[in-house]
Formats: C-alpha cells, structure tokens, sequence
C-alpha cells in the first residue's frame, strides 16, 4: 500500500503571449485564466495510477490562496480522494519557503511527486530542497514511476537515452511531461470532488521570500517568409521546394 501526495500550483493559464507583471516578479494573470501545469497534470496521472495499483491513496496539496481550491477539486474529479490547502499568498513564498511548507505535510507519505518545474516562475529547486528536508532520495525529470513493495522505480529520458533509477520509499520525485497521457474528470468524478472537504492549514513560519531579481521574457524568435511567385509562375518553385523537403519526387 503505497500513500501518495503530489503537489501542484495554481498558474495563469499562458497559452498565447506571455506577459510580466510590471515588477517582474511573476506572469501578468489579469487576463487569462488560471490552470494546473502539464507536469503536474502527470504527476497526479501516476500518483492515481499508483494508489490505485497498490491499494493505497492519493491527496493533493497545494500552497495558495482560497482561489486555489478550484484547481484542488479538479484534481480531486481526476481520482484523488483528499486534498490539503496551505493557504498563503504565493507570491511571498520562495522555493525552500515552498518546500519547508511541504515538507511539514509529506512525513506520512510513502511518496512525495511535483511537478519538474514551476509554469510561471520556471522554479526547479522545490523538489530537491524537499528531499534535503526530509531526508529522503530524490528522482527529477521522471517520465514515469511505478512502485513494487518499498521501491519505486522512476524513468527519465537523458541525453543517451532512458535511464532507470530505483530508490527505495519513502522518496521524492519530480515528474516531466510526455512519460503518461493525462485523463480527463468524469462528471461522477466532478460531483464526488464537490463533496469532499479540503484540509486547510496555515503555514508553518513567515516566508523569507525567494531573492527573484525580476523575470525576464526571452525575445521573440524572428519570422521569416519567401515568396515563391505568384500565379501559375510560381508552380515550378513549389515543386522544387517540395522535392528539396523530400515531400514530392
């Protein structure tokens, strides 16, 4: 029986242009809605999956205001059976802020998974900074992870291929996109998620903050465009184009 906790963050829904806020301290969220981010849209696909194969459970938690518990219960519609609240502002929260908050809930769980990275800030440090306070081995950039009795055994695609970690629970891992497919909420998955109650905790010290200078935008990738020609005339470049791409021969 395996005991799950994944950890998600509620982020601006940032699917056409990015825009700062006017200190540069995070994404500017005045205009688009908010969501969980795709890593963690896995990591809660295998901790489901995980508490499911072993008779365990699964929880999420987040560190966030009120408005958080929307993304808590649309967890919750996905297979999670009980959700925690750290109810503080975010922005005042840095990594190890993040991390130490956690770390306080995660003691009586069998496996801690979060996400590889922040969507808003582009934070990697909270998964190692947990592992460090909870003393536990720690697997980043995981595609998958399954457990068997007191192991987990994580997949994370390097540079010469897959590599495969097994480390024994409890243990921390964080989890990168394109390893599993997320599912979708059922509507009895929805209804149930309504009905149960979030845990809300205050957190455990006043934050120090993360030490963020400002975020900075990277800039914008030119565009280029050739005509080819217009009109019939531009019938025969069309064709070379497309026996140069290997499209037509």
């Amino acid at each position: 029986m395996t005991n799950v906790l994944v950890c998600i963050k509620r982020v601006p829904d940032a699917a056409g242009e990015v825009t700062l806020t006017a200190d540069g301290q995070g994404v500017d969220a005045r205009h688009v809605g908010f969501t969980v981010s795709a890593h963690e849209n896995c990591a809660v696909e295998l901790a489901v999956r995980i508490a499911g194969d072993t008779g365990g459970t699964a929880t999420v938690l987040t560190l966030g205001t009120d408005d958080a518990v929307e993304q808590l219960r649309t967890v919750l519609g996905l297979g999670c059976t009980a959700a925690v609240l750290i109810e503080a502002d975010p922005a005042g929260f840095g990594p190890a802020d993040v991390a130490r908050e956690i770390a306080a809930v995660a003691g009586a769980y069998d496996l801690v998974l979060l996400g590889n990275d922040a969507a808003d800030t582009g934070d990697f440090q909270v998964g190692i900074r947990l592992a460090y306070a909870l003393g536990r081995p720690v697997v980043n950039g995981a595609g998958t992870v399954e457990v068997s009795g007191d192991v987990a055994t994580a997949r994370v695609t390097g540079p010469d291929g897959v590599e495969t970690y097994a480390v024994p629970l409890p243990a921390v891992v964080t989890v990168l996109e394109g390893g599993v497919e997320p599912r979708y909420p059922t509507i009895s998955g929805r209804m149930k998620a309504k009905k149960v109650k979030v845990e809300t905790l205050a957190p455990q010290r006043e934050p120090r903050g993360s030490g963020r200078v400002r975020l900075v935008l990277p800039p914008a990738q030119p565009s280029a465009v050739e005509v080819l020609g217009e009109g019939p005339d531009a019938a025969k470049a069309v064709v070379d184009l497309l026996e140069k791409l290997g499209v037509a021969r």
